[in-house]
Order: structure tokens, then C-alpha cells, then sequence
């Protein structure tokens, strides 16, 4: 992938607006976390990860889910109809897409 340059404006909060072709190259909308990290003089912004959960009780769903997947035990297969349903609802946009609107390259 080539460079894009883009500018942002710091309002009086210290707050900016990621650009949109930023936004869509990381893949991230309203809602979503990103990191920054400094390096140098410079600053890349990047998809934040996923944090752990630090609730208990989502803690010991999780593990308990972890060791029925790992034995094999109260595992079926999915409804082919939601199956299709879930591939058709998730945002899977490939990096190669075109961008829309306008971008200064």
C-alpha cells in the first residue's frame, strides 16, 4: 500500500477527526478504539486490540466455554440459514477495495 497523506485539525479539546480514508483503511467507525505510539517525532495510529475482560463472571464463561471447545463436548453445528445469515451481516471489506469519496494521495 502506498502513503496517504492526510491532515487533521486539533480542536480546542485536543481533540481531531480521523480522516474517512483513514477510518476505512483501518477498518474502524463510531465506537471503535484505536492506539497511538510514538515514535520519534512520529505518531502511528493504529486498530486498537482486543482488551481482556476483567469481569468474573465473563472470565469463568469464557473459560468453561474454552474447555467445551477444547474436549469437543456441547459443540453442533450452526442452522445453515443463521450460518448464512452471520456471513452476510459481517463487514469482512478487503484492503484492495476502492476507497469511497475523495482522497488526497
Amino acid at each position: 500500500m502506498g502513503t496517504i497523506h492526510e491532515l487533521a485539525s486539533i480542536t480546542s479539546k485536543g481533540q481531531i477527526t480521523l480522516p474517512k480514508s483513514i477510518r476505512q483503511l483501518l477498518g474502524v467507525g463510531a465506537g471503535d478504539k484505536v492506539a497511538f505510539e510514538l515514535d520519534g517525532s512520529r505518531v502511528v495510529v493504529s486498530r486498537a486490540g482486543e482488551q481482556p475482560h476483567t469481569d468474573p463472571a465473563i472470565v469463568g464463561f469464557l473459560t468453561l466455554l474454552e474447555q467445551d471447545i477444547r474436549s469437543g463436548r456441547h459443540l453442533g453445528t450452526l442452522p445453515e440459514g443463521l450460518a448464512q445469515s452471520m456471513l452476510a451481516a459481517a463487514d469482512a471489506s478487503p484492503m484492495e477495495d476502492e476507497i469511497e469519496g475523495d482522497v488526497a494521495l
